[in-house]
């Protein structure tokens, strides 16, 4: 099969009151820019009423697209994005997480020799708000499963970091955009409805992007519902008295009192 030599990606950034981490998320995208890397840079606000715009507005003539209006939260936000992406690749990237150099050149390569696949993830750290790397334990046992990636396991246990996860914008058009009536799961939601159009496969070596954990983000403050959300999900998917499901009311389960039991220890 003839590969496509030339695919322009499009990265999302969803901002609502994120001045903290937000230039160094902007940063982290646009010196993604270097030969071979094609990139449409969207940055979607939902009419923040902090510093938000100042940064955003220093970036201005480097971000391709800028919206700035209320919106429903940041599924909402980003759907805004999906459907003015032209790109061929197509991934978001939230306001308080971070890319590494020469990431979006790595994805490009990956799925230009995977024509057939419709998504593509690889290894993300976990961060604190200091940039520190934290919960390595947790990151590890996520990729213990990334030899025997399949449907079975995505459904089983949700292993793909969203920050190192880009889709083909052709599986996003067949499998629909984000579910914006799910409070925090929705990537899980789409990671499992891209699946149905053509598998995932992997991208080798170092980490592709940073997640930062810190008390206000959706993972800090929500987890437990989080969780919840996830395994609804996996049900819907699987079949609610499916192995797959079993299994991951399990690991819901295990995480859950992990996370929580590592919150008592921050808070002490």
């Amino acid at each position: 099969m003839r590969i496509n030599q030339h695919m322009k990606v499009s990265v999302i950034t969803p901002n609502f009151n994120g001045e903290r981490f937000l230039e160094q998320t902007i940063r982290s995208v646009l010196e993604q820019r270097e030969p071979g890397v094609d990139l449409e840079y969207i940055v979607v606000d939902g009419a923040s009423n902090d510093h938000s715009m100042d940064i955003i507005n220093r970036y201005r003539d480097s971000i391709d697209t800028v919206i700035s209006e209320p919106d429903n939260g940041p599924a909402s936000a980003i759907n805004k994005g999906f459907g003015i992406a032209s790109g061929d690749i197509v991934a978001w990237l939230n306001a308080d997480d971070l890319y590494h150099p020469g990431t979006l050149k790595r994805v490009i390569r990956t799925i230009q020799a995977s024509p057939r696949r419709a998504l593509c993830f690889g290894r993300c750290r976990i961060i604190d708000e200091d940039g520190n790397e934290i919960r390595r334990t947790i990151t590890r046992f996520k990729e213990m499963f990334f030899p025997v990636s399949s449907r079975f396991c995505i459904q089983s246990i949700n292993y793909i970091s969203q920050p190192a996860m880009f889709f083909r914008r052709s599986a996003l058009q067949a499998a629909g955009y984000l579910r914006e009536d799910i409070k925090a799961a929705w990537d899980y939601d789409l990671t499992l409805r891209l699946w149905r159009h053509g598998g995932a496969c992997r991208i080798q070596g170092p980490p592709l992007s940073d997640f930062r954990w810190h008390p206000g983000s959706i993972s800090g403050s929500g987890f437990r519902n989080q969780f919840r959300e996830e395994l609804q999900i996996a049900c819907a998917d699987a079949g609610t008295y499916s192995l797959q499901a079993l299994l991951h009311r399990g690991v819901c389960l295990g995480i859950v009192s992990i996370y929580a039991a590592m919150n008592r220890r921050h808070q002490s």
